[in-house]
């Protein structure tokens, strides 16, 4: 069920309904009932691996902490800690990378061994790895296990974030899941509003450029002479489709009463490619840095290697070398985690080695700027970063969007040598054809403005939203419906698109 549908619509507003009229201590089965008929509407054989995800973790992190009130041994509850995550990622493993693992094979040693045939199940990535943080947040003794194995697996389940997140931490959003909520005007309000921006987004602002993104990239020999505009497009559409799915989800889950994390945070007013990853896809980054960044960064092998960094390059980049090697292994993975492929390794090791040449850098990147008297702080220094910073995070999504590895190279060759910015008026713009183009790319420019507008008075510290509550309820209505009808005349009269994130 796309979250782009009316169906979808029709059964949000029937969960939510049903929610507030429940008995107050039912309302989180309700929850969970909803988020087991949403998964079973994609289809019903995908059940089995969100059943074993949820079983799997909650057994173990029970077992986990029977075991640490018996007085164990630590090393016997460190054995069943990593036999529990390789059970749970091990089946991530196995659906999402069994293909590319048999499919390198047979490339590399000239064989013909078959992969097999396994559902790639909605929302794996997303799950899995929900569960896997839970699972060693009770082995750190952050949180104490859920002994209702139903109310865990509405945690797992959870509806809105399901398919594209937010990562969800078991701190900050389990007890919202299973604590009672009184309807609530203002809930209802703040989600509306966010549902309805994070749609205008999408279907106006990233489904209009995602049209020119797909044709061009779908014919790559008739539009050589637009890669670059190929390359802008496709940043235009991904970043108005994943802040615009945040922005609906994270709607959804306040017309429950709910807060989930917030997930996207204007990245392209990033100063650095760190600061970047601090903003995009947050939950993911803080996934990566509480999981693998920091058990990595001070396992014992990771301390030996560090003093042996120390005695090869000096103390000072003896003690950056490890974090950079951190931040690759970290990048890397979420690489493979956006999908099994040469290009999402190449997209990984491109972020990991920008990050980690910075961190290497960083001590000269500091003496430069004392020579040349700059401070940083400057005004046009940081308008220079986010500059700097909008062209590395654009040049990355070469691989992103294409099919290939080879094909991104391919894209980043024909845009340094063609240049015919005519061809895209040969692209055709939905149901009006080629004769819509400018009507398009004036709808696509409009709206960037609106939101990059929106970001700025953002970022420095106005709060629209609240802003926007507190008008009258007239005026706020009249907002929405202004909103609705702007969605209704210049969103994309192409075929629907379902958010680009569903897909991992």
């Amino acid at each position: 069920m796309s979250l782009v549908s009316n169906t979808f619509v029709l059964f949000v507003m029937a969960a939510v309904v049903l929610y507030y009229l429940a008995p107050q201590k039912l309302q989180w089965v309700v929850l969970l009932v909803f988020s087991y008929l949403y998964y079973l509407s994609g289809n019903a054989e995908y059940v089995i691996f969100i059943l074993f995800s949820t079983v799997v973790t909650y057994a173990f992190a029970v077992i986990i902490e029977r075991m640490r009130k018996k007085e164990m041994p630590a090393a016997r509850i460190r054995q069943v800690l990593i036999l529990g995550i390789l059970l749970n990622l091990g089946m991530l493993g196995t659906v999402k990378y069994t293909g590319f693992f048999v499919e390198n094979i047979n490339l590399l040693f000239q064989m013909d061994l078959k992969g097999l045939e396994i559902l790639f199940p909605l929302g794996i990535s997303f799950f899995t790895f929900q569960s896997t943080g839970y699972l060693l947040d009770v082995y750190w003794k952050k949180i104490e296990a859920e002994h209702n194995i139903f109310k865990y697996a509405l945690f797992v389940s959870f509806f809105p974030q399901l398919l594209q997140g937010p990562i969800g931490r078991y701190e900050r959003l389990g007890h919202q899941l299973y604590e009672p909520h009184h309807f609530s005007i203002h809930n209802l309000s703040f989600g509306l509003q966010r549902i309805i921006w994070g749609f205008a987004k999408k279907m106006i602002i990233a489904d209009w450029a995602g049209v020119f993104a797909d044709a061009i990239w779908g014919d790559l020999d008739r539009y050589n002479g637009i890669a670059l505009f190929g390359l802008i497009f496709y940043g235009i559409q991904l970043y108005a489709d994943f802040s615009g799915a945040m922005d609906v989800v994270i709607g959804i889950g306040n017309l429950f009463g709910i807060q989930m994390d917030e997930n996207f945070r204007r990245p392209y007013f990033a100063t650095s490619m760190a600061d970047f990853w601090k903003r995009w896809h947050i939950t993911l980054g803080e996934w990566m840095m509480n999981y693998v960044f920091y058990p990595v960064s001070l396992s014992r092998w990771m301390m030996k290697f560090s003093k042996w960094s120390k005695k090869k390059f000096g103390r000072k980049t003896g003690r950056t070398v490890p974090i950079a090697l951190a931040d690759l292994i970290v990048f890397f993975l979420v690489g493979i985690w956006h999908g099994a492929s040469w290009k999402y390794v190449m997209y990984g090791l491109l972020n990991g080695g920008i990050i980690a040449f910075s961190e290497l850098m960083g001590g000269n990147y500091r003496k430069w700027r004392a020579v040349l008297h700059i401070k940083g702080d400057e005004a046009w220094y940081h308008v220079f970063a986010v500059v700097r910073t909008f062209i590395l995070v654009n040049l990355r999504w070469f691989f992103d969007r294409s099919d290939t590895l080879s094909q991104g190279f391919y894209m980043i060759r024909q845009a340094v040598t063609h240049f015919a910015p005519s061809q895209i008026l040969e692209i055709s713009a939905g149901s009006g054809g080629t004769a819509f183009v400018p009507w398009a790319l004036l709808i696509i420019a409009v709206g960037c403005a609106v939101m990059v507008t929106v970001g700025a008075f953002q970022e420095k510290g106005y709060h629209i939203r609240e802003i926007l509550a507190r008008l009258p309820l007239s005026v706020t209505v009249c907002i929405y419906l202004l909103l609705l009808v702007l969605i209704g005349m210049f969103g994309s009269t192409a075929a629907p698109r379902g958010f680009i994130y569903a897909q991992f």
